[in-house]
């Protein structure tokens, strides 16, 4: 089963947040941090990413929403790149983060608009068929 779930993980992974992506993460893990990898790959993306409880996209809706609640900027910009790529639309992202202003406070929600914000531009910036 544990070769399974990092399998699986991988490719969940891969197909939401990018193959660069993980492979950088991969990349530039240690011995230290190696087991968080093992640990993210085979139980968050293997195991809880494809429960059929819930598709990708809505799982992407949640993650906005706790990262923003979490103040989590860099897993905020990485999880809204999946989230377009899970095919959530810009104008819902916004909707998420109006929602999140009235939970998580304004703080949060400033930051959250400003990752965003960032994340768009970068994808603008892309050449064509490598953004998110």
């Amino acid at each position: 089963m544990t070769d399974e779930l990092w399998n699986k993980g991988l490719e969940i992974r891969r197909e939401v947040v990018g193959a660069d992506h993980v492979e950088r993460s991969l990349a530039a893990s240690d011995d230290f941090n190696m087991p968080l990898q093992e640990y993210i790959t085979k139980y968050a993306w293997g195991d809880i990413w494809r429960r059929p409880g819930l598709d990708r996209r809505s799982r992407s809706i949640l993650n906005i929403g706790m990262l923003t609640a979490l103040n989590r900027p860099a897993e905020l910009k990485l999880h809204l790149r999946g989230a377009l790529r899970n095919g959530v639309s810009r104008e819902e992202i916004r909707e998420c983060l109006l929602q999140s202003a009235v939970y998580c406070g304004a703080p949060a929600a400033l930051d959250a608009f400003r990752v965003a914000r960032e994340m768009f531009a970068e994808i603008e910036a892309e050449p064509p068929g490598q953004g998110g």
